[in-house]
């Protein structure tokens, strides 16, 4: 999970955005730093019915919603986002310390505030309504099985085994290039990889490029670490490029040169792009592939760590990524098919290699747009405490009916796997930069993946597990061996060098012919077809209330998202059948077997179901008994994942079943009671036919940025991009400013049309507030690519910040009485405004102490207690008393009310200087300030 941690430096701390537009972060500066603060936001009305952490600030088109917790969020590759229960909200954007996080409300309704939640990868970081305290990850529920059950026998040994070391000598370097400028990035990216290639190995060599994920960027050798780019003097960049070796070492003995490349200049600023920096990742990992294609043409101009290994063969390129780097090289490969638009696009050369597959680690999918006609293998790691809900598996799920479907698309789901753990640098033990566990058991171990737990494994087990099935995709997609297809296709079976890691596996794609796939005219009585994404506990496939996940089920841009659909099974009683009927009838012919993917309950054994077809005469015929457990989960856990079982054909062709036309699937539990759900069914027969890309329109939604103006209104439509060619289908999602409401249509579309037609309206005014973002989103529903999923128009505000200064109330006063200062503005904002005293020590004379304030006051400011006695200018690290005012005010006081302490003392002081923040989040140091507090007798 994304833990919270209470180590935070002055030299690292820096102002990372957490993914809404850039435009919103520059609207109002916020004073917060890592420290505690005084008095942070305003109180308002709506302050009273809101769980505790949770404020909002602002009135109107200005209004905020605002989370902040005890302790910083780290910096992760899943995406911080505001719920009102099931209903995204939006992605707010982090304060300088990451402990407070802001969202543009946009006059869009909240909803019931005890709703309220914070969710990264689908899980909470908050604990509103839990008891806890907010920041801290909520309890694992309990309504689960009390244990998980005891491990299946291992599955039989494949055939062959693509973990075992080969023949060839290997040899390690690295190279340094020039930094590149990338679109929508100010500071240059680094070009600079990990080379580990064979140096005796024949002829030229297929290429393997990993990319690693997010996540810091920058530490010193006293162990802190930070998120900013470039690095600060005295920090050094994290050799997250470094933490695959172990991978690459193996496929290098085998005859792959690889390279791991750095992309820590773009995790350090993509924190306010739309698409979570896809677009610049896929340009970094082009820019590489394109030298690398260089060098395979002319060897002499190579660094010498490329000319120290055998040539490569840029024909044969096998991309692997992490986390968000999974996100990027899906995308440079479908940049690679189908070009992107020029102004977003890092890279603009000819396109010099093949990508013959992905493979994606624990990936993040933010724009569920997976490129469907080239095959992937997505490893989904059960204890993944970062991307959580493993959407990842939208890889494997989201092409289905897109394009020809013959690209092979494998979910691998490795039991007791981590987020962390497969880059060694992010390792704790292993890495040369501070590094945690991602999945913490605060107060509670978690029973499936608390380490130690056996179910939970090893650091170095699972990095050998990890590059054993990273061979296998280079084996099967780039070299062609069929044989170690058993081991990524759902055929249950396992490889011996990566015990004893247990690893299951399903697909779609390849010898699969669409059967029994739920979704608008499949007809079902026994049971239903329920939503995948939907808030309506009678709509959904799983309840919002849930214990656990599905990495089916992941949430995208919309509360409800049509088109993603499930069959629902619930019994209390053997014998009754459930069975799913299409619009027409299918053809099995040709199969080999029915291929299911069955989700049943985590912790659960022996679930029986018997599978019958029946064909358009009404001829049945049944195929057997399915026996489909549960995987080790918990209410932290995503495992309720599909199991693939397979039903082999011949009964039907012994019954004499018209396979060409079956007309109806049932499944009849032979279990006393219990739940499934069956994700889709396919004609199955072995093999891996080769994937070719067919020309397709591809959409590309873009961000234009205009002034609000002084008056009047304005009309601007969302820019849209189709290119390509041919004709397709999207599906197109508009939020309804002000409401919680979504318009969804499907929309047919071609080059040169104008078929995405999304006009906004914007209103001017002369007050200073906040940007306003209006957006529009897309996914591919058939026969189209999408690149930029996400895009609109934001009215900029164009009014100038009102001028802030102070002013003395009561600067001297007697104990008892409070000290009371006066921040006010030159005119009034739309938004609120905020200013700091920073409190200094005192020159001469005696400090006002802990002793001298109130103990609530204390608590509340800098979560401080009075004893022992010490200056308030060192209560924390660097304390500071924020004044906010707020929208549509002109003024605010900041106070500190004193206590008699009936003590004979000299007179003491406070001293303070104003610091404000212009709309950089620049500070502009101001005067100084003193109070006096003199004895009451």
């Amino acid at each position: 999970m994304i833990r919270v941690k209470r180590i935070v430096t002055a030299t690292l701390a820096v102002l990372t955005l957490a993914a809404v537009s850039p435009e919103l972060a520059q609207a109002q500066p916020s004073a917060l730093s890592a420290r505690p603060l005084a008095n942070p936001l305003s109180k308002t009305a709506d302050d009273d019915r809101l769980p505790p952490g949770w404020q909002i600030s602002g009135t109107g088109a200005a209004r905020q919603l605002i989370w902040t917790s005890p302790d910083p969020v780290p910096m992760g590759d899943a995406r911080v986002e505001f719920h009102a229960g099931d209903r995204l909200l939006g992605r707010p954007v982090a304060a300088r310390d990451r402990r407070s996080f802001h969202l543009a409300l946009d006059g869009a309704r909240i909803g019931s505030a005890t709703e309220l939640k914070v969710l990264a990868g689908g899980r909470r970081l908050d604990a509103a309504g839990t008891g806890a305290g907010a920041g801290h990850t909520t309890p694992p529920p309990t309504g689960l099985a009390p244990a998980a059950p005891q491990p299946e026998g291992p599955l039989p040994a494949n055939q062959v085994d693509p973990g075992v070391p080969g023949p060839y000598r290997t040899a390690r370097g690295a190279y340094t290039l020039d930094s590149v400028r990338l679109p929508g990035f100010k500071a240059p990216v680094e070009m600079r990889g990990t080379v580990v290639g064979p140096t005796n190995a024949p002829g030229k060599r297929p290429l393997a490029l990993f990319l690693h994920g997010r996540h810091y960027t920058c530490y010193t050798t006293t162990g802190e670490d930070g998120g900013e780019w470039p690095c600060k003097a005295g920090a050094l960049p994290v050799p997250s490029e470094e933490g695959y070796l172990r991978a690459q070492q193996l496929l290098a003995s085998q005859g792959y040169v690889t390279v791991s490349i750095a992309a820590n200049g773009i995790n350090g600023q993509d924190g306010n792009v739309d698409d979570g920096g896809a677009q610049a990742r896929s340009s970094l990992v082009r820019l590489h592939l394109a030298r690398w294609a260089q060098w395979a043409a002319k060897r002499s101009g190579a660094p010498a760590a490329v000319r120290a290994v055998a040539p490569p063969d840029p024909s044969r390129v096998l991309l692997v990524g992490h986390s968000r780097g999974g996100e990027g090289v899906n995308r440079a490969a479908l940049d690679s098919l189908y070009a992107p638009a020029a102004d977003q696009d890092g890279y603009h050369g000819p396109v010099r290699w093949n990508i013959r597959g992905t493979v994606l680690i624990g990936p993040t999918i933010f724009g569920q747009n997976p490129a469907p006609d080239v095959p992937s293998l997505t490893i989904l790691p059960g204890c993944d405490g970062d991307v959580s809900d493993l959407q990842g598996e939208i890889y494997v799920d989201g092409t289905r009916g897109v394009s020809r479907g013959v690209a092979l698309h494998s979910a691998v789901y490795m039991v007791g796997a981590n987020h962390n753990f497969f880059n060694s640098e992010w390792t704790p033990g292993q890495a040369k930069a501070p590094a945690t566990d991602d999945f913490g058991s605060d107060d509670t171990p978690d029973r499936v993946c608390a380490p130690g737990t056996r179910t939970r494994l090893t650091a170095t087990g699972q990095q050998q597990a990890g590059a054993t099935y990273i061979a296998a995709a280079a084996r099967l997609f780039v070299a062609g061996d069929d044989r170690v297809r058993p081991l990524l296709d759902g055929s249950g079976r396992r490889a011996p060098s990566a015990d004893p890691a247990r690893v299951l596996s399903h697909a779609v794609g390849a010898h699969r012919t669409p059967a029994f796939l739920p979704g608008p005219g499949l007809a079902v009585s026994g049971g239903r077809v329920c939503a995948q994404v939907d808030p309506d506990p009678a709509r959904a496939c799983l309840p919002p209330d849930t214990e656990g996940a599905s990495p089916h089920f992941a949430g995208w841009e919309a509360a409800r998202e049509p088109g993603r659909d499930a069959v629902a099974l619930r019994w209390s009683s053997a014998g009754s059948a459930v069975a799913v009927r299409p619009a027409r009838p299918v053809s099995l012919a040709g199969g080999e077997a029915l291929a299911l993917r069955v989700i049943v309950p985590p912790n659960t054994t022996g679930t029986q179901l018997d599978v019958t077809l029946v064909d358009a005469s009404g001829h049945r015929a049944t195929l057997g008994r399915a026996r489909v457990d549960g995987l080790p989960g918990t209410g932290r856990t995503a495992s309720y994942w599909g199991r693939e079982v397979r039903m082999p054909l011949s009964a039907a062709a012994r019954a004499g079943l018209d396979l060409k036309r079956v007309a109806a699937l049932e499944l009849t539990p032979r279990t006393r009671s219990g739940q499934a759900w069956l994700m889709d069914a396919w004609g199955w027969k072995p093999g891996t036919p080769a994937a070719h890309a067919p020309e397709m329109p591809r959409v590309d939604i873009g961000r234009l940025t205009v002034k609000e103006g002084d008056s009047g209104t304005r009309t601007y439509r969302v820019p849209v991009r189709v290119s390509g060619h041919g004709s397709g289908q999207v599906r197109l999602f508009v939020p309804q400013p002000g409401t919680d409401k979504v318009t969804v249509r499907t929309v047919t579309v071609r080059p040169g049309r104008h078929d995405l037609d999304v006009p906004v309206t914007v209103r001017g005014n002369t007050r200073y507030g906040y940007d306003v973002s209006h957006d529009a989103f897309v996914k591919a529903v058939r026969g189209t690519v999408v690149g930029s999923h996400r895009g609109g128009v934001t009215a900029r505000n164009d009014d100038p910040m009102p001028t802030v200064t102070a002013t003395p109330v009561a600067d001297h006063v007697v104990e008892g009485q409070a000290l009371t200062w006066r921040v006010s503005l030159s005119t009034a904002a739309d938004a609120d405004v905020m200013a700091e005293f920073a409190l200094l020590p005192v020159g001469k004379g005696a400090e006002l102490s802990t002793l001298d304030v109130t103990p609530q006051w204390l608590k509340d400011t800098f979560d401080a207690s009075p004893a022992p006695a010490r200056p308030l200018s060192k209560v924390v690290d660097g304390p500071s008393l924020v004044a906010t005012v707020p929208a549509g005010r002109l003024s605010t006081d900041v106070t500190v009310p004193t206590v008699k302490d009936g003590l004979s003392e000299p007179v003491e002081s406070l001293r303070a200087r104003l610091i404000t923040y212009d709309t950089s989040w620049e500070p502009h140091p101001g005067p100084e300030f003193t109070g006096t507090v003199r004895d009451a007798s």
